[in-house]
């Protein structure tokens, strides 16, 4: 039974700090804002 809990508590610790990267990725990291443009072709608007 200990191998069984010891199994147990290794995997909560490796959850928890897959969670904790996830939440700091989520909310710590800020995206870079830039502008973005894309041609259309004007055979598209023929329809």
């Amino acid at each position: 039974m200990p191998s069984l809990i010891r199994l147990l508590v290794v995997l909560a610790v490796i959850g928890g700090a897959a969670y904790g990267i996830m939440w700091s990725l989520a909310n710590l990291v800020e995206p870079q804002k830039r502008e973005m443009s894309v041609q259309v072709p004007q055979e598209r608007f023929a329809k």
